[in-house]
């Protein structure tokens, strides 16, 4: 990737932090308002507040800083806005040249993506209607942002704050799946442990009548 014009001659990377849904279809701005970035003391203008999506913040730099990420909600939410981190590293990305030089190759990009989860803990009846009745994974009619706005379009069990199943690797569905490749994995393990220890039994009762032997030979 080019470098971009001006840019300090001691900048190695060109970087990229955001917020995002873990889902494309999955809107987030029915409860989040706006978010801001502290970026290091040295950067110009080093509180940057997005109030639109997408919610994210392009520079060039080098070294590794933490940036502080606000999230603020809606005004329906009643609630403070919280705080998460995210530590940025620009260094040369693979353990060899080799592996540096195939990033390069590759287009140079090098993601580092966590997953955070807001939980409202027993949010007011308003912002509940707005987080179960519209913008949450595209299946109501209306936005929702706004009191009661959409709540026609989701009824009865259909009506959750749940992470989106479709398209997230995040959601419960998807959790279920690697909780059950984690047993299946634990059952593989304890049963060539099991194997393990029967081959190593045998080994050593070999090894005692070798030695049983070898007595018996000297003492000739």
């Amino acid at each position: 990737m080019p470098r971009p014009p001006n840019t300090p001659p001691d900048h190695t990377h060109r970087w990229t932090i955001f917020v995002r849904p873990v889902s494309p279809s999955h809107d987030i701005t029915h409860w989040l308002r706006k978010v801001q970035f502290k970026l290091h003391e040295t950067y110009s203008q080093s509180l940057r507040t997005i109030e639109a999506p997408p919610f994210e913040v392009t520079e060039t730099g080098w070294g590794e800083f933490e940036v502080a990420i606000k999230l603020f909600f809606v005004p329906e939410a009643s609630e403070k806005p919280i705080s998460v981190y995210h530590q940025l590293k620009l260094h040369p990305y693979g353990g060899t040249e080799e592996e540096r030089e195939k990033t390069r190759r590759e287009g140079g990009e090098v993601g580092s993506k966590c997953y955070e989860e807001v939980c409202f803990n027993e949010p007011v009846e308003g912002f509940w209607e707005i987080l179960t009745s519209g913008g949450g994974d595209g299946r109501a009619g209306e936005k929702g942002r706004g009191k009661g706005k959409g709540s026609k379009a989701i009824r009865g069990a259909d009506r959750s704050a749940e992470i989106p199943n479709e398209g997230s690797p995040y959601s419960l569905r998807m959790e279920g799946r690697e909780l059950d490749r984690l047993r299946e994995a634990v059952k593989q393990v304890e049963g060539m442990i099991v194997e393990e220890r029967k081959t190593l039994a045998e080994r050593e009762k070999v090894l005692g009548d070798l030695r049983r032997e070898a007595a018996a030979v000297e003492t000739r």
